[in-house]
Protein backbone atom coordinates (compact mmCIF):
# COMPACT_ATOMS: atom_id res chain seq x y z
CA UNK A 1 0.00 0.00 0.00
CA UNK A 2 2.39 2.10 0.66
CA UNK A 3 5.14 1.76 -2.73
CA UNK A 4 5.05 4.33 -4.86
CA UNK A 5 3.16 7.51 -2.45
CA UNK A 6 4.92 10.85 -2.95
CA UNK A 7 7.86 12.14 -1.36
CA UNK A 8 6.06 14.69 0.93
CA UNK A 9 3.60 11.36 2.10
CA UNK A 10 7.11 9.31 2.97
CA UNK A 11 8.22 12.42 5.05
CA UNK A 12 5.23 12.34 7.02
CA UNK A 13 6.07 8.94 7.93
CA UNK A 14 9.58 9.67 8.10
CA UNK A 15 8.62 12.08 10.61
CA UNK A 16 6.93 9.84 12.74
CA UNK A 17 9.54 7.17 12.70
CA UNK A 18 12.27 9.64 13.67
CA UNK A 19 9.93 10.74 17.28
CA UNK A 20 9.68 6.99 17.71
CA UNK A 21 13.64 6.72 17.80
CA UNK A 22 13.71 10.14 19.58
CA UNK A 23 11.49 8.72 22.20
CA UNK A 24 13.67 5.76 22.34
CA UNK A 25 17.04 6.77 22.55
CA UNK A 26 15.82 10.33 24.87
CA UNK A 27 16.69 12.36 22.78
CA UNK A 28 15.32 15.94 22.63
CA UNK A 29 13.41 17.12 19.87
CA UNK A 30 16.03 19.36 18.47
CA UNK A 31 18.84 16.49 18.26
CA UNK A 32 20.04 15.04 15.31
CA UNK A 33 18.45 11.85 14.30
CA UNK A 34 20.81 10.04 11.63
CA UNK A 35 23.79 8.73 14.03
CA UNK A 36 20.63 7.14 15.73
CA UNK A 37 19.16 5.60 13.20
CA UNK A 38 22.25 4.25 11.69
CA UNK A 39 23.35 2.42 15.65
CA UNK A 40 19.85 1.61 15.89
CA UNK A 41 20.62 0.00 11.88
CA UNK A 42 17.06 0.96 11.01
CA UNK A 43 15.73 1.76 7.46
CA UNK A 44 14.38 5.31 6.27
CA UNK A 45 10.54 4.50 5.34
CA UNK A 46 11.07 4.47 1.35
CA UNK A 47 13.95 1.42 2.26
CA UNK A 48 11.28 -0.23 4.91
CA UNK A 49 8.71 -0.35 1.55
CA UNK A 50 11.16 -1.55 -0.39
CA UNK A 51 12.11 -4.16 1.97
CA UNK A 52 8.50 -5.44 2.77
CA UNK A 53 7.52 -5.71 -0.47
CA UNK A 54 10.61 -7.60 -1.58
CA UNK A 55 10.36 -10.01 1.37
CA UNK A 56 6.20 -10.36 0.12
CA UNK A 57 7.85 -10.93 -3.70
CA UNK A 58 10.42 -14.01 -2.25
CA UNK A 59 8.00 -15.61 -0.09
CA UNK A 60 5.37 -15.19 -3.52
CA UNK A 61 7.75 -16.80 -5.34
CA UNK A 62 8.96 -19.87 -3.14
CA UNK A 63 5.20 -20.30 -2.36
CA UNK A 64 5.51 -18.85 1.25
CA UNK A 65 2.89 -16.27 0.19
CA UNK A 66 -0.69 -16.42 -0.39
CA UNK A 67 -1.29 -17.66 -3.70
CA UNK A 68 -2.88 -14.59 -4.94
CA UNK A 69 -0.39 -12.48 -4.79
CA UNK A 70 2.14 -15.67 -6.39
CA UNK A 71 -0.46 -15.26 -9.55
CA UNK A 72 0.64 -12.28 -10.57
CA UNK A 73 4.18 -12.83 -10.42
CA UNK A 74 5.79 -14.71 -13.66
CA UNK A 75 9.68 -15.56 -13.82
CA UNK A 76 10.85 -14.73 -17.26
CA UNK A 77 12.30 -18.63 -17.76
CA UNK A 78 8.71 -19.57 -17.86
CA UNK A 79 7.31 -17.59 -20.85
CA UNK A 80 7.40 -19.83 -23.56
CA UNK A 81 8.32 -16.91 -25.96
CA UNK A 82 11.25 -15.70 -23.55
CA UNK A 83 12.66 -18.92 -22.88
CA UNK A 84 15.78 -19.08 -25.81
CA UNK A 85 17.00 -15.41 -24.55
CA UNK A 86 19.49 -14.97 -22.36
CA UNK A 87 17.18 -13.33 -20.01
CA UNK A 88 15.49 -16.54 -19.45
CA UNK A 89 18.43 -17.45 -17.47
CA UNK A 90 18.80 -14.97 -14.76
CA UNK A 91 16.20 -14.95 -11.50
CA UNK A 92 14.45 -11.75 -13.66
CA UNK A 93 9.73 -11.19 -13.35
CA UNK A 94 8.03 -9.96 -16.08
CA UNK A 95 7.09 -6.86 -15.41
CA UNK A 96 2.97 -6.35 -16.78
CA UNK A 97 2.36 -2.99 -18.39
CA UNK A 98 -0.19 -1.36 -16.52
CA UNK A 99 -2.71 1.65 -17.64
CA UNK A 100 -2.39 3.68 -14.82
CA UNK A 101 0.86 5.79 -14.32
CA UNK A 102 -0.64 6.50 -10.40
CA UNK A 103 -2.34 3.25 -9.30
CA UNK A 104 -1.39 0.93 -12.17
CA UNK A 105 2.73 0.93 -11.08
CA UNK A 106 1.54 0.80 -7.47
CA UNK A 107 0.01 -2.59 -8.14
CA UNK A 108 1.89 -5.40 -6.27
CA UNK A 109 2.77 -7.12 -9.83
CA UNK A 110 4.08 -4.43 -11.18
CA UNK A 111 6.31 -2.75 -8.46
CA UNK A 112 7.22 -6.02 -7.28
CA UNK A 113 8.46 -7.06 -10.43
CA UNK A 114 10.58 -3.97 -11.23
CA UNK A 115 11.70 -3.96 -7.33
CA UNK A 116 12.84 -7.64 -7.78
CA UNK A 117 14.34 -7.01 -10.93
CA UNK A 118 16.36 -3.97 -9.68
CA UNK A 119 17.94 -6.30 -6.53
CA UNK A 120 21.58 -7.79 -7.35
CA UNK A 121 21.66 -10.94 -8.58
CA UNK A 122 23.08 -12.21 -5.19
CA UNK A 123 20.61 -11.40 -3.48
CA UNK A 124 17.74 -12.83 -5.51
CA UNK A 125 19.56 -15.75 -5.86
CA UNK A 126 19.47 -16.87 -1.99
CA UNK A 127 18.35 -20.08 -0.82
CA UNK A 128 16.43 -19.20 2.42
CA UNK A 129 14.61 -16.58 3.43
CA UNK A 130 16.53 -15.71 6.16
CA UNK A 131 19.49 -15.23 4.12
CA UNK A 132 17.55 -12.92 1.81
CA UNK A 133 15.87 -11.00 4.01
CA UNK A 134 19.70 -10.47 5.86
CA UNK A 135 21.76 -9.66 2.46
CA UNK A 136 18.44 -7.43 1.43
CA UNK A 137 18.87 -5.35 4.65
CA UNK A 138 22.82 -5.22 4.34
CA UNK A 139 21.93 -3.78 0.86
CA UNK A 140 19.36 -1.43 1.65
CA UNK A 141 20.88 -0.11 4.62
CA UNK A 142 23.95 0.50 2.16
CA UNK A 143 21.43 2.40 0.35
CA UNK A 144 20.13 4.27 3.66
CA UNK A 145 23.61 5.48 4.45
CA UNK A 146 24.23 6.83 1.26
CA UNK A 147 20.93 9.22 1.41
CA UNK A 148 22.35 10.00 5.27
CA UNK A 149 25.47 11.31 3.77
CA UNK A 150 23.49 13.47 1.23
CA UNK A 151 21.50 14.70 3.75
Amino acid sequence: MLVGLPGYLYSRFQSVFNAVSRSIAGLRRSDHITDTLVSFHWLRVPERVQFKLATIVYRSLNGTAPSYLAVDLRRLSDMPSRRRLRSSLTHQLDVPQSQCVTAGDRAFAVAGARLWNSLPPDIVSSNTLSQFRRQLKTFLFSLTLLCFCRD
